[in-house]
């Protein structure tokens, strides 16, 4: 009988060059993982051109599948109905996993046989760290949510699939969708680990749909985000006392990065005050009164008065472009 793999690799593809989608496969294989406890499922969303001519090189180390495009969350819907390993791992097909740091992760999964979350940090730089790396104590997800900002991308999670039960992303949702997924696989995990590691290399490409500057991309990246917000705090409502708390900060921040992003996209006081009054209308606006991090207060604050918005409305667009 054939061995449960310990990992299922998720990579999703859209009209990506093959040589990326072939140097994040390249770096999973480089993993201290024997072929038994891999399994590869490349997703292409319906490239213009498939790039099977050039993954024919890797035999069956892959599997894959080519479908109509319909966006990254149905691509890595498709995935995770396929996968067959007691974890998953998320990649982007244009990203790629650093041997060191993510060695470390599977470390803590062999040596954690509780572990349903291991919680892991991002890179630009693909050069690799070195041990030592530290790792936390055992917590919850719900009771990390309420004391700690999360790690939006579910890229940065190593998840055990049972956790996740039915799970899925949302359809349609191309901006944002990690922020709806991650929160909620969290507040179904017993057993989290979180490490220092930045074992997940995210390449910046100019060509990419987050950087896409086009005012209709644009509002739907507002909306989208907006939509995810809106989902989680319905979902908040509906939920046990402690997790409703964990769920309730996560929407707070996510929606003090909604209020950001308004000013930083359009430069408009028109529309932002457009966004506040959606927001108020929906009972998320004024931010809560809770002592989140120091940039949440100062922020909320901020927010408040019509002198701290034109404040705001002025400082953050030109702190962005010098970044």
């Amino acid at each position: 009988m054939k061995q449960q793999p310990l990992v299922s690799f998720i990579l999703t593809d859209y009209n990506l060059p093959p040589q990326l989608l072939c140097d994040a496969i390249d770096s999973i294989l480089r993993l201290n993982l024997q072929p038994s406890e891999r399994e590869i499922i490349v997703v292409d969303d319906g490239s213009h051109e498939s790039p099977m001519n050039d993954l024919l090189r890797y035999g069956d180390e892959i599997i894959y599948v080519r479908q109509k495009n319909g966006g990254v969350s149905i691509a890595r819907n498709t995935g995770l109905t396929m996968a067959k390993g007691h974890y998953v791992q998320f990649v982007d097909g244009d990203d790629m996993l650093l041997k060191v740091p993510y060695d470390h992760c599977l470390y803590i999964l062999r040596h954690h046989e509780d572990a349903d979350v291991v919680m892991f940090d991002f890179t630009h730089d693909a050069r690799e760290e070195q041990p030592p790396f530290s790792v936390s104590d055992k917590t919850s997800g719900t009771a990390l949510m309420r004391r700690e900002n999360l790690r939006g991308s579910a890229c940065c999670y190593l998840f055990r699939q049972a956790v996740r039960g039915q799970l899925l992303f949302t359809p349609g949702i191309e901006y944002g969708e990690d922020e709806e997924f991650t929160p909620q696989l969290l507040i179904r995990a017993e057993a989290v680990y979180t490490t220092n590691a930045h074992a997940y290399y995210y390449r910046e490409r100019q060509t990419s749909a987050v950087h896409q500057q086009s005012a209709e991309r644009t509002d739907k990246r507002l909306a989208d985000h907006l939509t995810v917000i809106r989902r989680l705090h319905t979902l908040a409502d509906r939920r046990p006392h402690e997790e409703r708390l964990a769920l309730q900060r996560r929407v707070a921040q996510l929606t003090m990065d909604h209020i950001y992003n308004t000013i930083v996209a359009t430069h408009s006081a028109d529309r932002l005050d457009q966004t506040l009054e959606a927001l108020r209308g929906d009972g998320l606006f004024p931010l809560p009164d809770h002592a989140y991090t120091t940039k949440y207060v100062w922020f909320r604050r901020l927010t408040n008065s019509r002198l701290g918005r034109q404040i705001l409305l002025m400082a953050l667009p030109n702190m962005n472009r010098e970044r």
